[in-house]
């Protein structure tokens, strides 16, 4: 895993093993093992690392008015029951233009007001709830409604 894996040798004599892991991959998932001897003596401890992650199809960028699938991912074992969206911290609730299905979001015409932050919380049946965060981007024309712009003569119009 080297050189994505660092172990901070300032904090080892204050006790802090921990493994610092840079960029994670979807292959690190799994459980993980730190062993220490020190006069003698073992000390253990097993952490399980579990990943999830957001994707979306088509890939970036996103152009106004195309449909766009955000998928939320997740390497957790137990039975999924519960995917909830949250744009920019709200609720998304499915409507004409937002549909939800098993982990994934469709965005049916997507406008520059769907652009932000994109948060899927998954809940399992064994009451864990995870979730993770998508920054989408959305390439269109974020003007005025009205298309029509005075300018003086002599002016700059923007």
């Amino acid at each position: 895993m080297r050189p994505r894996v660092s172990v901070q040798d300032s904090a080892l004599r204050k006790g802090n093993f921990s493994l610092r892991i840079n960029p994670v991959r979807s292959e690190d998932a799994g459980l993980y093992e730190a062993r220490v001897e020190y006069n003698r003596e073992v000390q253990s401890c097993k952490v399980e690392l579990g990943l999830i992650s957001v994707n979306l199809s088509p890939p970036s960028p996103v152009v106004e008015s195309e449909p766009l699938l955000l998928s939320c991912n997740s390497s957790h074992r137990a039975s999924l029951v519960e995917t909830c969206w949250f744009h920019n911290r709200q609720l998304a609730l499915p409507s004409r233009t937002f549909c939800s299905s098993h982990g994934s979001l469709s965005i049916l015409r997507p406008v520059m007001s769907d652009a932000g932050s994109w948060r899927c919380q998954l809940r399992y049946s064994d009451n864990e709830i995870i979730s993770a965060t998508y920054n989408l981007k959305i390439l269109g024309f974020d003007g005025p409604s009205n298309p029509v712009v005075y300018a003086a003569a002599g002016s700059a119009a923007d």
